[in-house]
């Protein structure tokens, strides 16, 4: 028989004063729960023969981690994006701005240093391989000197070079350049991929950095950025705001560099939430920030998981009082300093409404599948620092925007710890679980319990296996309509996106480049990208968007999600879920919490992997074209344009039925794979929980936590009340 053991009786006296009074924050809750577990942990440490499982449980409890929120700012360069983060983190001149030169290809990730009070910068490199090529390409842009030469290219070719190696370097050839100097100190740089700089003091910091984040024409080598591919930087004393929120500075001009450009599209489907950057006086008029919206739909909506875009109209103090009283047609008078604000307020008001008026009636809410209502923000980062340009603090609304992220960094935040507090009333649950050995015949009582958990569990993984078959059915439908779809317009799309071209005569250098590029042609500002791939996806896309925004959701229910079907799982059955003993009331506990905590890690991993099967498409179609880029890219001579076009024409018509199945095989293929992991995760995770469940008392020292137990409810009580506030 097992043995009894004997219960472990403790002062509980020292430790209730602290749990009973109100605690009024979520980190305070936090503290509490953890002091609670530990003090759990400490005396089963000093038990006897204690299970190692238990323990190890209660550790994993410990280490609570999730993903940040990542915020999304993009706009183009000089409209403001590093002053306003430099406001909305209250550290004036901490990013370089357009004035001082910033460099708008590189993304920059701003996140709180939780570790201690350095300021610290992350420097991810190219490859030296990577940069190696690039160059290469960049010279063989200089050396063109044909009539169509693309002006683009060129001035990108120019502003990296010059940045790096000096304004003479742009004169030399690639041979002579390898003789340089500067050549050996680059390959240097890139002997490694990242770098690291840390200080204490912000204004140090700032001057170290600034070589990697920021371009100056005016004495231009030494400016590191055209070899990074990302900057993190890390900031002391920001937790309120960024504890679990990144913000992260995309650059809204695009870089003709494949590789930046596709990290720019994996940093945008990270995004749940995106501000939209234009300086007022351009908001609704300029085409860049509307086209750098409309190009990257498919990153934000189905294929990522944005659930939120705010626009934020910047520089709302530069105004013209005279001029716009004269266009607004407002009444005249003395041109005061309370006139002035009187035309900024006005001004801001009236954009807010257009603007929320443009967005409404746009594509994009659709697109993005959200109900959510977009926000505009009038924003003044400078009036924000200098009270002297005559605007109230609250009128710069740089406050509203702290207060946005404060809100999302403090739901996060509540979400982690409740998720903390109901996982350790879990692992108490079971420990209780253990000490009711000494009251029934257990052996046999946990025996029936786990026997009806795993006749329970393969109940369940059945009904949720039907539930896939026919989501598997769905999106096959709808796939294969947009296979039926493509094949038949897919000549058509082709002829359209590489025949007729608004570019003229230039157009031959942008289809060379689209070739190199594997069917992508990119430009600076993202007005006239050209994409072949991506418009061979579009009628797959198209076919897919209802149904699969229907399954996979970014939040709420549709009655149709994969994230419902999971969240319906249980191995509690209804019959089973009124406990016959306080036995099986305990286990249930244990076992539900589990169930909870894995269904809800689930649902996450569920949203990062339909991002890569809605992507799978493009990436399938760019994957089967790639050796017929390559084949044209390679035609030179005269007429090569013209070969180049018909060769590309003739390669889509020929394996168009291939390649449209093989696009919706991939996404199937993916799907199901998400279905086998759903499944083993379900049974292996749970399996683990059901056995650890069945410990014996022979194998642990008893001790009472019903007290802890108590305390946990009353914070978990405190908690729903902070939630209701």
């Amino acid at each position: 028989m097992p043995s009894q053991g004997t219960k472990r009786k403790r002062d509980h006296g020292s430790s209730d004063s602290s749990i009973e009074s109100l605690l009024t924050t979520d980190m305070e809750i936090m503290e509490n729960a953890k002091k609670i577990m530990k003090s759990v942990t400490d005396n089963l440490n000093q038990a006897f023969l204690m299970h190692r499982e238990i323990i190890s449980k209660i550790n994993q409890t410990n280490k609570v981690s999730r993903k940040k929120a990542t915020m999304g700012i993009f706009g183009k360069s000089g409209d403001g994006k590093s002053s306003l983060l430099n406001a909305v983190l209250e550290k004036r001149d901490f990013l370089p701005s357009g004035s001082y030169g910033a460099c708008t290809a590189i993304i920059t990730q701003v996140e709180a240093n939780l570790t201690d009070s350095n300021y610290i910068a992350e420097i991810e490199f190219f490859s030296k391989e990577e940069w190696e090529k690039e160059l290469e390409d960049l010279f063989n842009v200089l050396s063109d000197e044909s009539e169509d030469m693309d002006e683009d290219l060129i001035e990108t070719a120019k502003e990296k070079i010059s940045a790096l190696y000096g304004a003479d370097a742009k004169k030399k050839t690639l041979e002579e350049l390898k003789k340089d100097d500067k050549f050996a100190e680059i390959e240097t740089i890139l002997s490694t991929t990242k770098k690291t700089i840390s200080n204490t003091d912000v204004y140090d910091f700032t001057d170290d950095v600034a070589s990697y984040i920021q371009h100056s024409e005016s004495s231009p080598g030494d400016w590191y950025w055209p070899l990074v591919k990302s900057v993190t930087i890390k900031i002391p004393d920001c937790h309120e705001l960024l504890e679990h929120v990144v913000l992260v500075d995309i650059p809204g001009t695009g870089d003709c560099n494949k590789i930046r450009d596709d990290l720019w599209k994996s940093k945008l489907r990270e995004c749940s939430f995106v501000w939209i950057v234009s300086a007022i006086n351009r908001a609704i008029k300029d085409k860049e920030p509307w086209g750098i919206l409309k190009y990257c739909t498919e990153e934000l909506g189905p294929g990522g998981k944005c659930k939120r875009i705010n626009f934020i109209c910047t520089k709302t103090d530069e105004i013209n009082p005279q001029g716009y009283i004269r266009s607004a047609r407002l009444r005249r008078g003395p041109l005061t300093r309370d006139k002035k604000k009187e035309c900024i307020l006005h001004r801001n008001e009236h954009a807010k409404v257009d603007v929320k008026e443009r967005l409404e009636n746009s594509d994009i809410k659709k697109i993005l599948n959200t109900d959510n209502d977009f926000q505009v923000f009038t924003v003044s980062s400078n009036a924000f620092f200098d009270q002297e340009l005559n605007l109230e603090h609250s009128e710069t609304e740089i406050p509203k925007l702290q207060d946005d992220l404060r809100i999302l960094n403090k739901n996060i935040r509540r979400e982690l710890t409740r998720d903390y507090v109901n996982e350790a009333k879990g692992v108490l649950s079971l420990i209780q679980s253990v000490q009711l050995d000494t009251e029934t015949k257990t052996a046999e009582t946990k025996a029936s319990i786990h026997t009806e958990l795993k006749k329970n569990l393969l109940k369940g993984r059945k009904k949720l296996n039907k539930r896939f078959v026919n989501i598997h059915n769905v999106l096959e439908q709808c796939l294969s309509k947009g296979v039926e779809k493509s094949v038949q317009s897919c000549v058509t799309t082709t002829m359209d996106t590489i025949l007729h071209n608004k570019d003229g005569r230039r157009f031959h250098k942008i289809l060379q480049s689209m070739c190199k590029n594997g069917g992508i042609y990119l430009k600076k500002n993202r007005d006239g990208d050209l994409d072949l791939n991506k418009e061979l996806a579009k009628n797959l896309h198209e076919c897919l968007h209802d149904d699969f925004n229907k399954i996979f959701p970014k939040s709420g229910k549709t009655g149709k999600s994969l994230q419902e079907e999971i969240d319906k799982f249980s191995i509690i059955q209804s019959a089973s879920a009124h406990p016959r003993s306080s036995l099986q009331r305990h286990i249930q506990k244990y076992i539900r919490t589990e169930e909870n905590k894995l269904k809800a890690s689930l649902n996450r991993e569920i949203v990062e992997i339909k991002k890569e099967i809605y992507s799978s498409i493009q990436n399938k179609i760019e994957k089967e074209m790639a050796s017929y880029y390559e084949k044209a890219a390679a035609v030179t001579g005269i007429g090569s344009m013209k070969k180049r076009q018909e060769m590309l024409i003739t390669s889509v018509d020929m394996i168009k039925h291939d390649m449209f199945n093989n696009a919706k095989k991939e996404v199937l293929k993916r799907f199901n794979n998400l279905k086998l992991y759903i499944n083993h995760a379900l049974k292996s995770e749970l399996k683990k929980s059901m056995e650890l469940s069945l410990l014996q008392t022979s194998k642990i020292t008893i001790m009472d936590v019903s007290k802890e137990t108590e305390q946990l409810e009353r914070l978990s009580g405190q908690l729903e009340r902070l939630s209701e506030r």
